[in-house]
C-alpha cells in the first residue's frame, strides 16, 4: 500500500479516524496459535490517495483490520488495498 501510494502516518490516521459503522465488514477469529480467543474487526474504506507513479487520481478500496485487546488498546493488523471486494454489514 505505502509503496504504490503516498500515505504517511498522518493520512493513515485520518483514514482510520474517518471510519464509520457503514465501513464495518466482519469480525473474524484470530487464527494465530495462542490468540484464538481474540476477535479481529474488518473495515473497508474507499479513498483517493496520491499514486507515486501516476498523475491521475483513482479510488482505492482499502482493507483495514484491527485487534481490540482486553486493556482497551487497539492494534492495526492490516492496512492495504483490498484483494477481494468486502461485504458490508450495514450497507
Amino acid at each position: 500500500m505505502f509503496l504504490n501510494y503516498v500515505i504517511d502516518e498522518a493520512k493513515a490516521k485520518d483514514i482510520i479516524l474517518s471510519l464509520t459503522v457503514m465501513d464495518f465488514s466482519d469480525i473474524l477469529p484470530n487464527e494465530h496459535k495462542g490468540y484464538e480467543h481474540e476477535r479481529l474487526y474488518v473495515f473497508g474504506k474507499d479513498v483517493t490517495p496520491l499514486e507515486r507513479n501516476e498523475p491521475e487520481e483513482k479510488i482505492v478500496s482499502l482493507y483495514i483490520k484491527f485487534n481490540k485487546l482486553a486493556n482497551c488498546f487497539v492494534i492495526v493488523i492490516s492496512f492495504h488495498e483490498q484483494k477481494y471486494p468486502l461485504t458490508y454489514y450495514f450497507k
